[in-house]
C-alpha cells in the first residue's frame, strides 16, 4: 500500500547506496512523523454476523479482545480463535458447534463465554479443570442439548453468570454450592425433577428455573439405600471425610477419590457415601435468591431439594420435627 513513486526513489537510493556512492549525493527526502490518522491501532473487537462476512484466509488479528462470530454456521471452533491469547469475551451463540476443544481452556483471559443456541450435548470436565477455574466470569450454554454438566463445572469458582435454559438436564451439578460467586443463575425448561442438595449454600441475586417438571416432594416416603451394619469401605469413607483427612489419587484409587469428591451430608452434619437415606423436601428459593422467576404458572417459588440422612435415628428425628410443624 506504499506510494509507488516514493517507492521506487526509496528503492533507487538503496541501490545507489549499495554501489557506494556518497550519502550526501543520494535522493532520500526528509523524514516525516506519521500522522495519527495514518497509523493503526491494534484492533481489540470484531464482530462477525454472517457466513460471508466470515474471514476464510486471513488470521484474526492477534490484539483481539472481544470476538463474536454469530450465524456463521461454524460446525466447531475455529483453530484460529484458540490462538488469540488477549481474548476477553467469545461469543460463538447461534452456529452448529457439537464439540468443545479441550484447547480453549488455554486462553487464560477468556472472562465471558457465549455458546447459546449450538448443538452442544455436553460441556468436558477437562474445560472445567482448565485455567477458566480463575478466569471465567460469564457462561452462556442456553438453547443447547445437554443433558447433564459434569461434576467439575463445579470448579469453576469465578463463574458470576450462568446461563442453561431450554436444554435437557436432568440434574445439576451436586457441588454447585461450592460456586461461591454466582450471582444470576437460569435454567429454565429443562428436564430437573428436583435440586441437589447443596443448592442451599448457593447466594443469588436472581434465579430462574420456570418451566421444569419438577416432583411432588414427599417426606414420608424415602428412597432407603441403608445398609446395616455398614460396610468397611462405608466407615472408612464417612471418617475420611468427617475428619478431613488427607487423600487423593497418590494414595487411593481415582474412582475412590471421585466418590469421596461426592460424599452426601446428613442432617446432622455427617458425611455418608452409598449408604443412605434420600428424601425430597420442599425450598422456598428465596432462601437462596434475592428475586426468584416463578417456578410454575400459578405463581409458586418453591422447589423440591435433596435431603439425605446417614442414619434410621437422624430420619426419625427429622420425621418428629416434620410431623409437628405440620400438624
Amino acid at each position: 500500500q506504499a506510494n509507488v513513486s516514493n517507492l521506487k526513489t526509496f528503492l533507487s537510493a538503496v541501490r545507489l547506496a549499495h554501489q557506494g556512492t556518497d550519502a550526501g549525493v543520494l535522493p532520500l527526502s526528509p523524514l516525516v512523523p506519521a500522522k495519527n490518522s495514518e497509523v493503526e491501532k491494534p484492533k481489540t473487537k470484531m464482530i462477525i454476523t454472517s457466513r460471508r462476512d466470515y474471514p476464510l484466509t486471513k488470521s484474526f488479528p492477534y490484539s483481539l479482545e472481544h470476538l463474536q462470530t454469530s450465524y456463521c454456521k461454524l460446525a466447531r471452533v475455529d483453530t484460529r480463535v484458540l490462538c488469540l491469547k488477549k481474548l476477553r469475551k467469545l461469543d460463538l451463540s447461534h452456529n452448529h458447534i457439537k464439540q468443545l476443544p479441550a484447547t480453549l481452556g488455554d486462553l487464560v483471559c477468556l472472562q465471558e463465554l457465549n455458546l447459546h443456541d449450538n448443538h452442544l450435548e455436553s460441556f468436558s470436565g477437562a474445560l472445567c479443570s482448565s485455567t477458566l477455574q480463575k478466569s471465567l466470569q460469564f457462561l452462556d450454554l442456553s438453547q443447547n442439548q445437554i443433558q447433564a454438566l459434569p461434576i467439575e463445572f463445579c470448579q469453576l469458582r469465578g463463574l458470576v453468570q450462568v446461563k442453561l435454559d431450554d436444554n435437557a438436564l436432568l440434574r445439576l451439578p451436586c457441588k454447585i454450592g461450592q460456586l461461591s460467586r454466582l450471582r444470576f443463575l437460569s435454567a429454565a425448561r429443562n428436564q430437573l425433577p428436583f435440586l441437589p442438595s447443596d443448592f442451599r449454600k448457593l447466594c443469588l441475586e436472581n434465579l430462574d428455573l420456570f418451566g421444569n417438571p419438577f416432583e411432588q416432594p414427599n417426606p414420608l416416603v424415602p428412597n432407603i439405600q441403608l445398609k446395616i451394619p455398614l460396610t468397611l469401605l462405608e466407615c472408612a469413607a464417612r471418617a475420611t471425610v468427617n475428619h478431613r483427612i488427607p487423600y487423593g489419587c497418590h494414595l487411593l484409587p481415582s474412582h475412590l477419590c471421585e466418590d469421596l469428591e461426592v460424599a452426601k451430608r446428613c442432617q446432622c452434619g455427617s458425611a455418608c457415601l452409598s449408604s443412605f437415606i434420600q428424601i425430597t423436601v420442599t425450598m422456598n428459593l428465596h432462601h437462596v435468591a434475592h428475586t426468584v422467576v416463578l417456578v410454575d404458572n400459578m405463581g409458586g417459588t418453591e422447589a423440591p431439594i435433596l435431603c439425605y440422612f446417614c442414619s434410621l435415628d437422624c430420619y426419625s428425628q427429622f420425621l418428629d420435627r416434620h410431623l409437628q410443624s405440620n400438624g
